[in-house]
């Protein structure tokens, strides 16, 4: 009889972005989106890799936001943690429906599954007394500070743009869904799980959830589920070919492979930018601490060339 290699457990947290088609995505663009995100990751089940899927929400939560705020003089509001939970199951739908029919044109027959996850984030984190991450639609002065006054908005102006609501983005602390993301894996499953970093939560000293008003960085909660799951891979499709060192200028230098050490140096050398690269490196460092063995990054068409080694960003221990 032959002997069936163990698979491989990795993460692989998809952007927002992709979705994104052009700014105005349709129904249908989104599907298309997630229908080539999708057969990356099925290229990789049929690689004899065990996967869960992560992925951000960004855009699909501004403009889950923005259908919210053109209703409010017919329907009630949402509040942000719910808005998570409708883009979980949304786009968790489309990666299911897509990746499954990529699966079965494989002739593999796992069945993907979408968890929607709950991650603990501690209240007293000091991102909550300086709300940085900017969601929704642009305002004009006016209609940000009537937000201010009647829903206790904390606003203000990006850069000439317009005014925009902010929130805090708290570090993950736990990934309430853990426990079930290892037993559907342990059932053959492809899980998708922690949408948009997963729908942000506090947990009281009885172990009663509730939601908080916040958003979390897919990366970040991606490397927390990996180390909670004991994956050894965390795969981060971006939109460049490798990490670089100054970017952008005539002295680039893109890295084939680097170190956890190298990494850690070079985030303390201030060489990537916030909401870009370094909350990527911020999360393979993380990632690596809690045990896992390798980090890829990379745009997703060369997912597969980057987990042999050929292509990508590597960061590893050693």
């Amino acid at each position: 009889m032959a002997v069936t290699a163990k698979k491989r457990l990795a993460v692989v947290a998809v952007g927002g972005n992709a979705l994104d088609q052009g700014g105005s995505p349709s129904i249908a663009g989104q599907a298309a989106a997630a229908r080539e995100a999708m057969r990356h990751i099925a290229a990789m089940v049929a690689g004899n890799w065990s996967v869960v899927v992560t992925h951000g929400n960004g855009p699909q939560i501004g403009y889950l936001l923005r259908r919210v705020e053109l209703a409010l003089s017919e329907l009630h509001s949402v509040p942000l943690d719910v808005c998570g939970a409708d883009t979980q199951g949304a786009t968790g739908y489309l990666f299911v429906r897509e990746l499954s029919g990529e699966l079965l044109r494989l002739g593999i027959c796992n069945r993907p599954v979408c968890l929607i996850t709950q991650t603990v984030v501690d209240p007293a984190d000091p991102a909550f007394a300086q709300p940085t991450k900017p969601i929704g639609s642009f305002m004009t002065a006016e209609a940000a500070a009537r937000h201010a006054a009647d829903d206790g908005w904390q606003v203000v102006e990006d850069a000439g743009r317009g005014w925009r609501r902010v929130v805090a983005s708290p570090k993950p602390v736990k990934v309430v869904e853990a426990g079930a993301v290892r037993e559907l894996l342990r059932l053959g499953h492809v899980v998708i799980a922690c949408g948009g970093g997963g729908i942000p939560v506090a947990q009281g000293a009885d172990g009663e959830l509730t939601g908080i008003e916040a958003v979390i960085d897919k990366d970040r909660a991606s490397a927390l589920l990996g180390g909670e799951i004991g994956a050894e891979l965390l795969v981060i499709p971006t939109a460049v070919r490798q990490v670089a060192l100054a970017y952008g200028t005539p002295q680039q230098q893109d890295l084939d492979r680097i170190t956890l050490a190298q990494a850690e140096q070079f985030l303390a050398e201030g060489q990537f930018a916030e909401g870009s690269m370094k909350p990527k490196i911020e999360a393979a460092v993380d990632f690596l601490r809690r045990g896992g063995q390798r980090v890829v990054i990379t745009t997703p068409n060369l997912i597969t060339a980057a987990i042999e080694g050929r292509d990508g960003t590597t960061i590893c221990h050693s």
